[in-house]
């Protein structure tokens, strides 16, 4: 922690001050919450930034989107653009934001949408001649004007809840307790061979409660990085020479999986809307070697820089063990929910 985050310790307790009484006026009703008629599933975090919603979403729509009509409601962080506003064929990154962006290009079947106003969002897509069947609402942890269905909380393996502070001492958006909301409880970017052992610490110092299902996931790699027109083996990539281009909270392990010795590298902070001069600094950087990018700064950098130079490398999120349990408990809640309707 350095210093001016320690100095600035006594606003991070009015903070949680403030978010705790906020918490406490929609449990007991004075500040009301609103449901809807079809299931609605919020995946978040208590933490700013970084713990793997994009890839938890997206895990979501490949589980569910064969059998269900699926729309998912994000922010649209950073986007040039305000209120509601369902993607269409001449949508962009810059419209709708990266990562919504990224959800329609990938998986044309289901409905992208965007509003800060995710109350608002929900009733325009139950207005649309197609309905969705499901609403996954993207980074809507704290958003308690709508009660969702079923709660996914995430948690980054190295920087978890239990271990934080309050912003802006630490990264937390509300208190630890707010994980009791949660059905789920998913610890993200972990190393691929955590053992049992090391599972059942976390839990503990999770506080994990008895209702509540948690889970340890990993980011695994594809083996080919795509451009426009190309793909290209992973393998064949990493002993060439490169620059790698990031615009994410922690693109450390990006960098790592990648690099070699003779690479060159360009960080930028995450959500980065690239400039005229962003564009120039990575040709520069990049003469006429390859440019290798995340999925999400694809999206915002895609006809700015050479479509035979530019390239990407997507990721999923994995489970460790028991993915047919959770996959289970999301399809039996879908599955009661809409028979309920």
């Amino acid at each position: 922690m350095n210093l001016l985050r320690k100095i600035l310790f006594p606003f991070a307790l009015l903070y949680g001050l403030i978010t705790s009484i906020r918490n406490f006026l929609f449990d007991i009703g004075i500040l009301k919450s609103y449901s809807f008629d079809l299931p609605i599933i919020a995946v978040g975090n208590l933490s700013v930034g970084g713990t793997g919603k994009t890839p938890q979403i997206e895990y979501l729509i490949r589980l569910l989107s064969d059998k269900y009509k699926i729309a998912t409601l994000s922010r649209g962080y950073k986007r040039q653009s305000s209120g509601f506003l369902l993607a269409q064929a001449d949508s962009n990154a810059k419209i709708i934001g990266d990562e919504p962006f990224q959800f329609f290009k990938k998986f044309p079947s289901i409905q992208v949408a965007v509003d800060a106003d995710r109350k608002n969002g929900i009733e325009q897509l139950l207005l649309q001649k197609e309905k969705p069947k499901v609403i996954l609402l993207d980074d809507a942890y704290q958003h308690r004007k709508v009660k969702a269905g079923f709660y996914i909380l995430l948690t980054s393996f190295g920087d978890l809840y239990s271990d934080d502070f309050m912003l802006p001492t630490g990264n937390l958006r509300e208190s630890g307790s707010g994980a009791k909301r949660a059905n789920v409880i998913i610890v993200t970017k972990c190393p691929y061979d955590l053992s049992p052992d090391e599972q059942d610490d976390i839990k503990k110092r999770l506080k994990v409660a008895e209702n509540q299902e948690l889970y340890f996931t990993f980011i695994a790699y594809e083996e080919f990085i795509y451009g426009e027109n190309q793909k290209i083996n992973v393998n064949e990539i990493k002993a060439a020479t490169k620059l790698l281009v990031a615009g994410i909270a922690k693109p450390e392990p990006f960098f790592t999986y990648l690099k070699n010795s003779n690479d060159a590298f360009l960080s930028f902070p995450d959500h980065h809307n690239f400039t005229d001069k962003d564009i120039l600094e990575i040709k520069n950087s990049a003469q006429n070697n390859i440019i290798i990018t995340t999925e999400k700064d694809y999206m915002r950098l895609k006809g700015s820089l050479p479509n035979e130079q530019l390239f990407y490398l997507p990721i999923k999120s994995t489970f460790i063990s028991a993915s047919e349990n959770f996959d289970k408990t999301i399809i039996d809640y879908v599955g009661t929910s809409t028979r309920n309707r």
